[in-house]
């Protein structure tokens, strides 16, 4: 299966490649003159093959167990920063914390977004991945403040419980659960809800199947014609901007409410146009479908191989279900991101799992970094958060699952960026843990369980091989805890 993957997408790539070839020997060239031309400014490196420069290497490293091999095999021949040619575009890999923060953190003056042709086409000029300037700032920061409320916060949390809820009541004991599909489900119908109001029904389920469709097209070959993948996601996306058009109407008819209780209504009371608002509500459906699912179904795969650890966070959540049981009180969103271990294993996830390997930024300009190196005008920068978050000089046995690391160490250094950085850092990073912690709570407290064989696939999306397929029991007595590993853990020693 993975070969014919493999196969796949080396016949897109190349196919992509003879494309562009007119574009690429016509733009990319004179940059690369250019950088010849400043050759002592430039990183160490090799543009490996014309045209097809280290891309095929590349993506054979990146479908491995250890796809940061393509850096590490660099760093050691150049240095944390050096040049490459990847993906048609003569390019800067940083994988230097310091260097990647520079760059996360640069306006719209020296670096924008840089994405595969597909991703573009189908996120559309108004979506705020690829917008810039006073837009970009004002869309990221309307959201980014709605999304920390504290009354969003409830109202995820109220969600969260009752989704996870329904799902944990009709899983079957002698069966298969699959981790990865029920987060999903979870997750996407809990963020949909935040971002347009939908409530589970028909219309949830249309939008869902529709999106499946949507994503599915995000690394595609860049042709639109009917048949193609790229065709049918697009079409796909115009079902969903339809339907999500008639809710703002709906909205804009019964009027602007003083506290907005969706992500639609904070950009309608701003007069986003309406257009704009549509195709950022699906660009935002990404994480109900992608990071968040997988952030949890990683957490899980990571504590079904460490029972240390799952011990601990077991006991942490045990003690807080007997207070809130003894209180009746109900749990809140603070209670779930109080549970201090229980933060240290979503931590730990975020940087062993690297849900976002990293993100590519476009010059605008000649941009001198960290050892008097230039990043030429028109070239791409790719900061790769995989090297830095398992970086050996930054982290002890860094391929080891160990939350511990994070009891007294800081999250807000650069050398930990899961969710980016700067201007564009995700809105979303505090309803993830969110709603990740709430997930465990509820899972851990309820079933015990053994984990089937299932291992990680990193590319072109990190995601289980399996599904996550795992087969419960439920707890009998709320108060034991027991789990059968096939692992043993190897970081059971606190560090």
């Amino acid at each position: 299966m993975e070969d014919s993957c493999f196969m796949v997408v080396i016949a897109i790539l190349f196919l992509s490649f003879i494309l562009v070839l007119y574009k690429y020997c016509k733009s990319s060239t004179s940059n690369c003159l250019k950088g010849r031309k400043n050759e002592t400014s430039l990183p160490l490196g090799t543009l490996g093959w014309p045209l097809l420069g280290e891309t095929m290497e590349f993506i054979s490293c990146a479908y491995t167990d250890q796809p940061e091999t393509f850096m590490d095999k660099r760093r050691r021949m150049y240095g944390k920063v050096f040049k490459s040619h990847i993906f048609g575009s003569p390019t800067i890999v940083s994988t230097d914390e310091e260097v990647s923060r520079i760059i996360l953190q640069g306006d719209s003056n020296t670096f924008v977004p840089s994405y595969p042709k597909s991703l573009t086409i189908l996120m559309g000029e108004s979506s705020i991945l690829l917008i810039n300037g006073y837009l970009q700032r004002r869309i990221h920061g309307l959201i980014g403040s709605f999304l920390k409320s504290p009354n969003l916060k409830a109202q995820i949390t109220r969600d969260m419980q009752k989704f996870v809820q329904e799902s944990m009541q009709s899983w079957d004991e002698d069966g298969l659960i699959y981790i990865q599909d029920e987060t999903k489900k979870i997750a996407f119908q809990v963020l949909v809800k935040a971002l347009i109001s939908l409530d589970p029904g028909q219309e949830m389920e249309f939008l869902r199947k529709q999106f499946q469709e949507f994503i599915a097209g995000l690394m595609s070959l860049p042709i639109n014609i009917p048949g193609t993948r790229l065709y049918r996601s697009l079409q796909a996306k115009k079902k969903m901007v339809k339907l999500v058009h008639t809710i703002i109407e709906a909205k804009k008819k019964d009027g602007s409410s003083k506290v907005p209780k969706d992500v639609a209504e904070v950009l309608l009371n701003e007069n986003i146009a309406d257009d704009i608002i549509s195709d950022n509500m699906i660009d935002l459906m990404i994480p109900g479908e992608d990071s968040v699912p997988v952030l949890i179904t990683l957490a899980i795969k990571y504590l079904s191989d460490c029972p240390a650890a799952l011990q601990q966070l077991s006991e942490e959540n045990m003690k807080l279900k007997k207070l809130k049981d003894q209180t009746g009180e109900e749990l809140i969103w603070s209670d779930y991101l109080s549970l201090r271990f229980t933060q240290t294993v979503i931590t730990e996830t975020l940087r062993l799992g690297n849900i976002i390997n990293g993100v590519m930024r476009k010059a605008m300009k000649d941009v001198q970094i960290k050892g008097g190196y230039v990043i030429p005008k028109g070239w791409c920068v790719f900061t790769y958060f995989r090297s830095v978050h398992l970086d050996e000089n930054l982290y002890d046995s860094p391929h080891k699952f160990n939350p511990w690391r994070w009891q007294d160490r800081d999250t807000s250094g650069c050398s930990f960026t899961p969710f980016g950085g700067g201007q564009r850092l995700c809105p979303g990073l505090d309803l993830a843990r969110l709603e990740a912690s709430i997930f465990i709570h509820h899972f851990v407290t309820q079933f015990k369980w053994t984990a089937e064989d299932d291992s990680i696939v990193n590319f072109p999306t990190v995601r289980m091989k399996n599904k996550m397929p795992i087969r419960v029991k439920r707890r009998s007595n709320q108060n034991a805890f027991c789990l059968n590993s096939k692992l043993n853990c190897e970081g059971s020693s606190k560090q």
